[in-house]
């Protein structure tokens, strides 16, 4: 039975919490986007009020994290002030066995994928509903594109079997702007086999500038779950 929404809401506060834990006082964090990371900033910023963390600096990955940081007092930092991160902290849309992913969800995977890659360790947190056995299996690909290049990098998706859907704003008119000011283009692909072998080629694509699969970037995921009727929280 699929957790209902309030259950949801329990895990991902968990998984949150759990992994804001894990952050040491004057280590550099990348702070992830998504709704179980916004709990994890909040987190952090209730901590180092509290005194129980201490000297901390954050790397956003999106105008989404900045505003959240700088609400909850944690300083922050940018890549040109730092050459890599003790730690960082994100969600994901799919996990897999092998701790491969799909971000992209908040149209934040490339800046994402930057600052992920530069940490010591990655700490992906996500609640029960996103692991899946195979990648694509219930989310799209995300690939943020430029604007002018929307009809050749559809052909190209086109090409490898997918199926695209340029993304559209919700209370916005017109298709989702990423932070960059380009476009975000969804394709669902019927299998992934091969996740690293796709990634490269969708980034190989002109026009392309990244895409949300994640191949050997994860180090731990936390996963929130409900047993028993109380959220816990396993690691793989």
């Amino acid at each position: 039975m699929a957790p209902n929404p309030d259950q949801v809401k329990v895990m991902k506060q968990a998984v949150a919490k759990a992994a804001a834990d894990r952050v040491t006082s004057g280590t550099v964090v990348g702070l992830g986007t998504g709704s179980t990371t916004v709990l994890a900033i909040e987190y952090l910023g209730q901590r180092l009020q509290g005194g129980g963390l201490r000297d901390i600096r954050g790397v956003p990955t999106s105008f989404q994290a900045s505003v959240l940081a700088k609400r909850y007092g944690i300083p922050l930092v940018t890549l040109d002030d730092v050459e890599r991160l003790d730690l960082a902290i994100d969600g994901a849309d799919e996990v897999d066995p092998a701790k491969n992913l799909i971000k992209g969800g908040g149209a934040a995977h490339t800046r994402e994928k930057v600052v992920d890659s530069l940490a010591d360790q990655l700490i992906i947190v996500v609640d029960s509903s996103k692991l899946v056995q195979h990648l694509g299996s219930s989310f799209p690909v995300p690939l943020e594109i430029l604007p002018m290049a929307l009809a050749p990098v559809t052909r190209a998706v086109e090409r490898l079997g997918g199926t695209p859907e340029l993304r559209m704003g919700v209370k916005k008119d017109g298709p989702v702007i990423t932070d960059q000011g380009n476009f975000v283009l969804d394709v669902k692909f019927p299998q992934i086999d091969d996740p690293a072998g796709l990634e490269q080629t969708l980034n190989n694509i002109p026009g392309v500038l990244e895409n949300g699969i994640f191949v050997a970037l994860a180090d731990v995921v936390l996963v929130g779950e409900i047993q028993g009727g109380e959220p816990v929280v396993r690691q793989f």
